[in-house]
């Protein structure tokens, strides 16, 4: 029996790891030097740089290599944190990509369908280039504006085909861009080249998966921001300044609408509602007879009662007090032929009021927010199409006794006249 001490032996489990499971470390630059050289040997052969592309997929690891795969084909080598791209001494940079391509879109198009081709045998790409187009778009200040200008081309094409997502543009609302100047420069040039060869519908479809079809107004810095301003930088594309006043305009009204509701849920008085309609109108470029519209809309949505002889009192109440404020708009017989097209839309969608219109109109003349002659206007062929003979045969009377209380005003007033020259 053998009397020495055992050897001591290290406690815990030891772990063997496969050459296989060791984790390559992340090279970029060998990559990228790998991507260019291909590139470069294709020179403008687009056939060969494409099997180029498609055959290293299978050697080279894409997925990992991902961003600095797309550096090389947009940039034509590698991005730096700022937009520079990586020039040590070694470093060639790739003939083929967008930076290194005309502006125009056709010669354009030759390098997004390489990209295309690449993609299309690579789908797990397509993440990729958007997360891709996201950076280069916000590295723009980095860039001449040379490759601003092909960037532009490029990011058309690619949104236009469906090769990225229209998601990208939201970037350069960023306030850097915008400071710099760079953002209305991106956007000019990519409305301007969009519209040269597609359409607006489609331009806008790709605002709007964007987000940005509202935001326009933010590529301007804060102090520059109305509606000539815009038009001053977008006046060559009618289309874009088209959508800008329409939309500003919607959101004018939105907000009247708003201002109102709160007003008339306040039971704010006429002086009270007068004012504060007016500075928002005036503030948001709203005219009279767009605000004579909502106000009406607004002043009639209220809970209202149901028995007829209730319903009479209670809305006959309710003008009297708020047609003071009808007053300071319906300013001219065309808006209050306007207010009363809207009175008899409102009677006919309305089912109660259908008998209370000609009552309604009697005491709007009487409180002089309509006028006779916009009556008589309306009467004549001002009316719409709803419910037009219940309406004007309630009117027939009315209309007539105004006709001749204007005949007769009128004789009286000749008469004077004649005697005038008599003495």
């Amino acid at each position: 029996m053998s009397l020495k001490a055992p050897k001591p032996t290290l406690t815990g489990q030891r772990i063997k790891t496969r050459k296989r499971d060791e984790k390559e470390r992340y090279d970029p630059t060998t990559f990228r030097d790998q991507i260019v050289a291909g590139l470069n040997e294709a020179e403008e052969d687009l056939e060969l740089a494409s099997k180029f592309l498609i055959q290293s997929g299978s050697k080279l690891d894409f997925r990992r290599y991902a961003e600095a795969l797309f550096d090389v084909l947009i940039t034509g080598g590698l991005l730096a944190p700022g937009g520079a791209i990586v020039t040590e001494s070694n470093a060639v940079a790739s003939k083929l990509c967008v930076f290194e391509t005309e502006a125009d879109v056709e010669s354009m198009r030759t390098i997004t369908c390489v990209l295309e081709r690449m993609i299309r045998q690579y789908k797990y790409l397509e993440k990729s280039l958007d997360d891709e187009m996201k950076k280069v778009l916000m590295f723009m200040k980095g860039f001449t504006e040379e490759q601003r200008t092909r960037l532009t081309t490029a990011t058309y094409l690619m949104i236009s085909s469906g090769l990225i997502s229209p998601a990208c543009l939201s970037q350069i609302v960023n306030e850097h861009l915008v400071k710099d100047g760079l953002a209305l420069e991106f956007a000019h040039k990519l409305f301007a080249t969009w519209l040269k060869d597609k359409d607006f519908p489609s331009l806008l479809t790709s605002l709007k998966k964007a987000d940005i079809d509202g935001k326009l107004m933010e590529l301007f810095p804060v102090h520059k921001r109305s509606i000539e301003s815009f038009e001053s930088h977008f006046g060559d594309l009618p289309a874009i300044v088209e959508f800008q006043r329409s939309n500003l305009s919607r959101n004018a009204s939105k907000e009247l609408k708003a201002r109102m509701k709160k007003l008339f849920q306040n039971e704010a008085s006429s002086k009270e509602m007068v004012q504060a309609i007016k500075e928002c109108g005036e503030k948001n470029h709203v005219d009279n007879d767009e605000i004579t519209v909502l106000l009406w809309s607004a002043m009639m949505k209220i809970e209202w009662n149901k028995k007829d002889d209730l319903l009479a009192e209670q809305t006959f109440a309710h003008l009297r007090k708020y047609a003071p404020v009808f007053t300071s708009f319906a300013t001219t017989a065309q808006i209050e032929l306007l207010l009363l097209q809207k009175v008899q839309e409102f009677c006919y969608d309305n089912m109660n009021f259908m008998k209370l219109f000609q009552k309604m109109v009697t005491l709007l003349y009487k409180m002089d927010v309509l006028s006779e002659d916009a009556i008589i206007s309306w009467y004549k062929n001002g009316h719409v199409a709803k419910g037009k003979s219940v309406f004007l045969q309630q009117m027939e009377k009315m209309v007539e006794w105004l006709q001749n209380a204007e005949e007769e005003s009128s004789e009286e007033e000749d008469e004077e006249e004649e005697e005038e020259e008599e003495k």
